[in-house]
């Protein structure tokens, strides 16, 4: 029985052993507290000028975060207003082993537009990077130091304005021509009347200066007045870094007729395009018994009005449409802009003034 006893006991000891022998270590990667992810920008003070928009204005860098393992961490760059301690940031990922942006001048120039800055006045914008070992959780949740950039961010459209005698010479009231990125390239369409055709161009809504025709499609602030080739509606592309313009009929005008109109069914009364909105608008007299459409070119082979079918009170149809009403007698401002390439509808308001 001891004998027994003895060798139950040293087989269970080899047991053990064995079992023992057979277990293995289990490694566990433990994320350590993040260091270095050190932010630098190229310069601090980003001059931004309508003159250079592609040009870089700024690059942000960064070194990566450590987590004392090799991790693919997320980083997002975070900028916000200096002094809103990141409440409400803009936040823009960036590509998985990419630690840099860089920003063109038009680019930061409307991010600091998409904070509604004032245009002209120097704003300060805080910087940092953000990472962490997932886009989606806050672990290992990290920031880099915050840079402070200071810039001036610019109105990037701008407007240039032409007096003339079909507005009486007067800068104040002028209509305008539009640069849509501010590059010096303005264009806008100007209706001319009978026997008043003569214009100038001014860069602002004053006489101080002013182009005139230097001879040719050349401009001059010394020049003579420009002249239209004729009455009735012309594009005018002005390029101040080429000191030249170009005078085009437009190949689409658009006009208000019908009985609701002091000049009945037989005369249009011309829309005025709004350069600024890019709409046509009209303040015109209504009478409350009559009806109106707008035509294209004064022509009848495009016309707008109310759709027969799915009418909702803002979108005019160029075919299958009913005249459109006037409720009540009284002045009106109409605003029409053709929708799409082949504007088969356009939007359009009708507001008693």
């Amino acid at each position: 029985m001891k004998t027994l006893i003895t060798r139950f006991l040293a087989f269970s000891c080899m047991a053990i052993l064995v079992l023992a022998s057979c277990k293995k270590d289990e490694v566990r990667t433990v994320a350590q507290p993040a260091t270095g992810g050190a932010l630098t920008a190229s310069t601090t003070t980003p001059v931004l000028s309508k003159s250079n928009l592609t040009a870089t204005a700024i690059t942000i860098t960064a070194t990566a975060q450590k987590y004392g393992y090799n991790s693919a961490a997320t980083n997002s760059l975070q900028i916000a207003v200096k002094g809103t301690a990141f409440a409400s940031p803009t936040e823009v990922a960036l590509p998985t082993g990419a630690l840099s942006k860089s920003y063109t001048v038009k680019d930061f120039n409307n991010l600091l537009l998409s904070f509604n800055l004032p245009t002209g006045t120097p704003a300060q914008l805080e910087m940092r990077v953000k990472s962490a070992l997932s886009s989606t959780a806050t672990e290992g949740l990290a920031y880099s130091n915050v840079v402070t950039v200071t810039a001036t961010p610019f109105a990037l459209v701008s407007y240039i304005y032409v007096p003339g005698a079909y507005q009486g010479w007067n800068p104040p009231t002028a209509d305008s021509l539009q640069s849509p990125t501010g590059n010096g390239i303005y264009t806008g369409i100007i209706n001319f009347t009978p026997g008043n055709l003569g214009f100038k161009v001014t860069p602002q809504k004053k006489w101080d200066v002013a182009y005139g025709t230097a001879g040719g499609n050349k401009i001059s602030t010394s020049g003579s007045d420009f002249a239209a080739p004729g009455a009735g509606q012309y594009q005018l592309t002005v390029d101040l870094n080429a000191n030249t313009i170009t005078i085009e009929p437009v190949a689409a005008y658009y006009s208000v007729i019908g009985d609701a109109t002091a000049g009945g069914w037989g005369t249009d009364t011309d829309m005025k395009y709004n350069n600024g909105t890019n709409t046509w608008e009209i303040l015109i007299p209504l009478v409350s018994t009559g009806h109106f459409k707008v035509r294209k070119n004064h022509d009848w082979g495009t016309s707008y009005g109310v759709p027969k079918v799915g009418a909702d009170g803002a979108t005019l149809a160029s075919s299958d449409s009913n005249d459109i009403p006037v409720a009540a007698t009284g002045t009106y401002k109409f605003t029409f802009t053709p929708i799409g390439t082949d504007n088969k509808t356009a939007a359009y308001t009708l507001v008693k003034q």
